[in-house]
C-alpha cells in the first residue's frame, strides 16, 4: 500500500488533539479553520490507526446535537524523554500526552560524547527494553526526546553546550545509530516550554512565559499557543538582561545581569564570600528564611532582580503569566513577595495583573517536555496510507 507524509492540516490537527485533546470538531474547525468534511476527513486515519479515540458522547449547544469530542488514545504509544545537565541524565518513560510512567536518573562520569551516549542508552534501556542490539521487546518506545542546555540545530546538532564543553555534537545521529530508535533533541527551556503549554499550570493560557532559574538563567515564550523559537534560542540570550546596576559580575563581565543575579553558583558564592567559607544553596534558603542578614541581603536582591526581570518580559511580550521553574525555584519561598512587589513597581498601576505560576515538579517536567518534542516529531514523521 503506498505510503504519504502527513500534510500540514493533518499535523496541525494531531497537534491540537495532543495538547487539548478532548477537543470537540467545532472547536477544531474554529481552530484551524478547516469543515466539518475536511476534519473528517483528516482525523479518519488517525482513529484507523488507533491514535486518535473519540470520547464519550456530549450534547452539544441548545439543539441538542450528540458530539464525541476527539482525544488521543494515551497508550497507542510510549516515548522516552531525557533531560540532560552537566552532571546527571534524568529519563522519563511516558504515554501519547507525555504523563510519566517511570522515571530514572544516571550520574555523568565524564563529558566525553562518547560515554555521554552510553549513559543516555543505558538509561533508555533501563526505562523501555533498548539494548545495544536495538529492539528487544514489544515495549519499545517510538522516539526520544533530549533535551540539553545549549543551541540546537534542526532538533539534530547540538552546536553549542556550555555546560558539556560542546560544539557542533551530531547527538541525535550518534543516538540513533546506538539506539535504532528514532531521536529528536532540543534545547531545554524550550523543551520545558513545550511541556508547561501541554501539562503546566499555565495549560489554560495561549500566551505565557516561562523563566528557569538554576545552574543559569532560561527564558522561553508561548505566543498564539505556539512556542516561539529563533535560530538564537538556546544561546541563553534571556540570561544576561541588566537587572542591578550595583550587582555583582557575571563570568561573562554584566554587572547585575539575571545570571548574576539569580543563577545558583552566583547567590552561593555571594553567600560564601560574607560567611567566609563555601556555602550550598539549600543552606543559603534556610539562612534566609532564618533572617541571617548576609543570606538575606543577597536573597532579596534577587528577588528585586526575579521581580524586574518578570516585568521586562510582561511588558514589552504583554503575557499576564510567567510560569518560574528551574532547580533554584526554591528562591520564591524566601523572596517571592519581593519579586512580586518589585514587579508590580515596573508595571502600570492599571495593567493587567501578571499571575506568576510556580512550577516546583523538579527535571521531571524537563524530561516530560523532551518526550513532548519527541512525540510532536514522531507524528510529523508519520507515514499514512494515500
Amino acid at each position: 500500500m503506498t505510503q504519504v507524509e502527513l500534510g500540514d492540516s493533518a499535523r496541525e490537527l494531531a497537534r491540537e488533539v495532543l495538547i487539548h485533546g478532548p477537543i470537540s470538531r467545532a472547536d477544531l474547525g474554529r481552530r484551524l479553520g478547516l469543515s466539518p468534511a475536511s476534519l473528517t476527513r483528516l482525523s479518519k486515519p488517525f482513529l484507523d490507526r488507533g491514535l486518535f479515540v473519540e470520547s464519550a458522547e456530549a450534547v452539544q449547544g441548545a439543539t441538542g446535537r450528540p458530539a464525541r469530542p476527539l482525544d488521543v488514545r494515551v497508550d497507542a504509544r510510549r516515548f522516552v524523554g531525557i533531560k540532560l545537565t552537566g552532571e546527571a541524565a534524568y529519563g522519563v518513560l511516558t504515554d501519547l500526552r507525555a504523563t510519566a510512567l517511570a522515571q530514572v536518573e544516571r550520574a555523568l562520569d565524564g563529558h566525553e560524547i562518547e560515554r555521554v551516549v552510553e549513559v543516555i542508552a543505558g538509561l533508555v534501556g533501563e526505562l523501555a527494553g533498548v539494548g545495544a542490539a536495538g529492539v528487544v521487546d514489544d515495549s519499545v518506545p517510538g522516539g526520544v526526546g533530549l533535551s540539553i542546555g545549549g543551541n540546537v540545530a534542526g532538533q539534530r546538532v547540538v552546536t553549542r553546550a556550555p555546560f558539556l564543553g560542546w560544539r557542533d555534537v551530531p547527538l541525535a545521529e550518534l543516538l540513533e545509530a546506538r539506539l535504532g530508535l528514532p531521536v529528536d533533541v532540543e534545547n531545554d527551556v524550550t523543551a520545558l516550554t513545550t511541556a508547561e503549554q501541554w501539562f503546566g499550570p499555565a495549560r489554560a493560557h495561549d500566551a505565557f512565559a516561562v523563566v528557569t532559574v538554576g545552574a543559569g538563567v532560561g527564558y522561553g515564550l508561548v505566543m498564539h499557543d505556539r512556542v516561539v523559537t529563533t535560530p538564537d534560542t538556546g544561546l541563553g540570550l534571556g540570561g544576561h538582561l541588566p537587572l542591578d546596576q550595583n550587582g555583582p559580575l557575571c563570568l561573562d563581565g554584566h554587572r547585575g545581569c539575571s545570571t548574576a543575579m539569580l543563577s545558583i553558583p552566583s547567590i552561593c558564592a555571594q553567600v560564601g564570600i560574607a560567611l567566609g567559607r563555601e556555602v550550598g544553596y539549600d543552606e543559603v534558603l534556610e539562612l534566609a528564611a532564618a533572617g541571617h542578614p548576609a543570606a538575606r541581603s543577597v536573597t532579596d536582591a534577587a528577588g528585586r532582580a526575579l521581580g524586574r526581570m518578570m516585568g521586562y518580559i510582561a511588558n514589552l511580550t504583554m503575557v499576564d503569566a510567567i510560569v518560574l521553574s528551574g532547580e533554584g525555584v526554591g528562591l520564591w519561598e524566601v523572596a517571592g513577595e519581593t519579586a512580586l512587589t518589585a514587579l508590580a513597581a515596573d508595571r502600570d498601576p492599571e495593567a493587567t495583573p501578571v499571575e506568576v505560576l510556580v512550577d516546583s515538579t523538579g527535571f521531571a517536567s524537563w524530561a516530560r517536555g523532551a518526550a513532548a518534542v519527541a512525540i510532536q516529531g514522531a507524528l510529523g514523521r508519520l507515514r499514512l496510507p494515500a
